[in-house]
């Protein structure tokens, strides 16, 4: 049995988008094959764990990102290094917007990020809400990924990132140039949530892969689970996303 340690950043702030059904299913799809999920939980003035395999930074409102954004940029060494040896990172909304370069309100403040991704947020006069498709090619593998989007952030990546997926449906990014999401490395990010993985175990497997190869040294063969039921809500997901909207 192996051990994958999932460090939680900001649980209590960052929390709005479903956040915990994320680990929920990371959690399940490790039981199932008879690995563990073992869950650090880190709040503003804690210290960053150096020995976890997975860290995730979920979604939250601009005041609560305001409150964890100075907090972050203190670990913001430590967690690039970690990142540099292997180990994932995977954002959600605002977690993905701190994980770039920064986020601009649209009063003009400015709010720093961590620069793990090589992406930037300006602020829209409107939100991009609905639900999202998107085609993913990630590690030689290809899929759909779906989820629902709500964010007035216009994200552009540089030339270091590369987006997570091409929108097929929905907005993505910034609404204007088709991609969704950011790669860079093992550093995941994403404006998909609802939550985002039950849904999606494709993508759950493959950043459990990762974790498991940084947890163990060794590159994991991941035995088949029955996901009837995760593949109907994706179809459904497809479905409502490719209706016409009113």
């Amino acid at each position: 049995m192996a051990v994958v340690r999932l460090c939680h950043l900001y649980p209590r702030e960052l929390n709005i988008y479903a956040d915990r059904g994320n680990i929920a299913a990371f959690d399940r799809r490790l039981a199932w094959r008879g690995h563990a999920l073992e869950v650090v939980e880190v709040e503003v003035g804690d210290p960053l764990p150096t020995d976890c395999d997975l860290y995730y930074l979920g979604g939250g409102q601009d005041r609560d990102q305001a409150i964890v954004a100075a907090d972050l940029r203190r670990g913001k060494a430590d967690l690039a290094r970690l990142a540099d040896d292997g180990a994932v990172v995977f954002a959600v909304c605002g977690g993905y917007q701190l994980a770039g370069h920064g986020y601009t309100g649209v009063d003009g403040a400015r709010m720093e990020g961590i620069s793990l991704l090589d992406a930037d947020t300006v602020a829209g006069a409107t939100r991009l809400i609905g639900d999202l498709v998107i085609a993913v090619e990630l590690d030689g593998r290809e899929s759909t990924v779906v989820g629902f989007e709500n964010h007035a952030g216009r994200t552009q990546l540089g030339a270091a990132a590369r987006p997570l997926g091409r929108v097929i449906s929905g907005n993505g990014n910034n609404g204007q140039d088709r991609g969704e999401g950011a790669v860079q490395g093992r550093v995941v990010g994403t404006y998909l949530h609802g939550p985002l993985l039950p849904k999606n175990p494709w993508l759950a497997d493959l950043l459990l892969g990762w974790a498991l190869e940084h947890a163990t040294g060794a590159s994991p063969r991941l035995e088949p689970l029955d996901d009837a039921m995760e593949s109907a809500a994706h179809a459904a997901a497809v479905t409502r996303a490719r209706k016409p909207r009113r």
